[in-house]
C-alpha cells in the first residue's frame, strides 16, 4: 500500500451506516477519476457495507490495511 499516493484522507470511524457511505461517496464526488482516498473505517457494518457499495458505485478498493480496531482502504476513484 504504501506505493500508492493517496490524495485524500476520510475518518468515518464516528458515523454509522448508513452515513459512513454517504460520507465517502461526497468525498468522492469532489474528486477526479484515478485519484486516491484513504477512507479510515472501524469494523462491523461499515467495514462490510462502504467496500460493497464503493464496487457498486464503480470504485476500486485498491489497497486494505488493519491498524489496531480500525481499517484503513485505499479507493480508486471510478469514471
Amino acid at each position: 500500500m504504501s506505493d500508492i499516493k493517496v490524495d485524500a484522507v476520510l475518518d468515518i470511524t464516528n458515523e454509522v451506516c448508513p452515513m459512513t457511505f454517504v460520507k465517502t461517496k461526497l468525498k468522492l464526488e469532489t474528486m477526479e477519476p484515478g485519484q486516491h482516498l484513504e477512507v479510515v473505517l472501524c469494523d462491523g457494518e461499515p467495514l462490510r457495507n462502504v467496500p460493497r457499495s464503493l464496487k457498486e458505485e464503480g470504485h476500486k478498493i485498491v489497497g486494505t490495511k488493519k491498524e489496531g480496531n480500525r481499517f484503513h482502504l485505499i479507493v480508486e476513484k471510478g469514471m
